[in-house]
């Protein structure tokens, strides 16, 4: 009697929007001959489009996350907790911090992007930054009952001036709207908003005057301390709560996988295979060679199905495989929160904004929640 063959490795390396959909998917069309790893610094992942809503208030934290390990059991998988580090392509195994490596046939890489500021003294130690998600929500989290509690000054320093920093921005004014004294101030080296349309900058510039925000364009941060953020020109700004909103930075190991990087994002083709044909990336930590695009959650969401027909491609097929090109759009929908229940669509230089706006948003939010957290029992699966 043949003995059966050892299954095949897949390993998610990363907890994204992409991966999550992904073993949604494969929940629904398992395979035996393949034995699936999801590698995630913690038990659920934050979904992005929803956290200006949780700052603001308007969601529990509950509400933006995606449970990793319920998604990987769905999957027929399983997860380990731990931060990926480094991938050894030769023997293909994926290095976990304080965990023995994990091997892998096919490997796929969602693991976003970080807003940390390893070169702004003193960030580390008194600053957080945006991304990744999870630690800034709980930052906040326990930020926002102490300044409603009085325990502590209500001055927050957002460092970054594009959409992302401006939405958070409304988002804690409007969090901290009923306590005396509250001061958010913007902070950004050159101008506020400077990369979206005229008309835009101009609608979100009001919101953010009207939510009493204080702009500080033009000013260079040099330090960050335990209560003041301090700019190069010697002056102070107050600042209990210093937030980091500026750019998105890539993790900083994916320079030592030997693979091809722009600026430190992985290089993929529109098959979002990397160089290393048995390594795929997607999402945010990924640069479209053939079709460069803004860091946005469309894209990773829109990539998952073309993901899912090629990593299951690659595992049967092998350097046959034949797989699906992914093409973006190039115009893309743009919603902005304006803190209150309220926000902003941009496409094609048409804008709309009112709290109907908020409302399409808060929808389409949900629906993508409930792609992954509607998890059929095997029964339902056979239908």
């Amino acid at each position: 009697m043949n003995a059966l063959p050892a299954p095949r490795n897949l390993v998610l390396i990363g907890g994204g929007h992409s991966h999550a959909l992904i073993l949604k998917h494969w929940g629904l069309s398992p395979r035996p001959d393949v034995r699936v790893t999801v590698i995630n610094p913690g038990a659920v992942a934050a979904y992005s489009g929803m956290l200006p809503g949780f700052v603001a208030g308007h969601y529990p934290r509950e509400a933006l996350e995606l449970d990793i390990l319920r998604l990987a059991e769905f999957a027929g998988g399983c997860a380990v907790m731990g931060r990926a580090t480094a991938i050894d392509r030769e023997n293909r195994l994926v290095h976990i911090e304080g965990q023995p490596p994990i091997p892998y046939d096919i490997a796929s890489v969602d693991i976003g992007i970080t807003s940390a500021m390893p070169d702004l003294a003193g960030f580390a130690d008194h600053g957080i930054p945006a991304k990744p998600l999870e630690a800034f929500a709980t930052r906040w989290d326990a930020f926002r009952r102490k300044a409603h509690a009085g325990e502590i000054a209500p001055e927050v320093a957002i460092i970054g001036g594009g959409v992302a920093g401006a939405e958070l921005a409304l988002a804690m004014a409007y969090a901290l709207r009923s306590v005396r004294n509250t001061q958010v101030s913007l902070i950004d080296h050159s101008n506020i908003l400077s990369e979206i349309r005229p008309a835009t900058r101009r609608a979100v510039l009001k919101a953010l005057a009207k939510a009493g925000v204080q702009l500080r364009p033009q000013s260079r941060v040099a330090e960050v301390r335990a209560d003041e953020v301090v700019f190069a020109d010697g002056s102070t700004l107050p600042a209990q709560f210093t937030l980091g909103a500026a750019g998105a930075r890539p993790y900083g190991w994916l320079t030592q996988t030997g693979l091809a990087l722009q600026d430190g994002f992985i290089k993929v083709g529109p098959t979002l295979q990397s160089s290393d044909p048995r390594i795929f990336a997607c999402g945010d930590c990924a640069h479209l060679t053939h079709a460069p695009r803004p860091k946005a959650g469309v894209f990773a969401v829109r990539e998952a199905p073309v993901l899912f027909d090629n990593l299951q491609s690659a595992l049967r097929d092998g350097s046959e495989a034949r797989l699906r090109p992914y093409h973006p759009q190039k115009d893309y929908l743009k919603l902005v929160s304006l803190g209150r229940k309220s926000a902003l669509a941009d496409k094609s230089g048409l804008r709309v904004s009112g709290p109907l706006i908020w409302r399409w948003k808060d929808h389409i939010d949900r629906t993508f929640m409930k792609q992954v957290k509607y998890l059929p029992q095997a029964s339902d699966k056979a239908i």
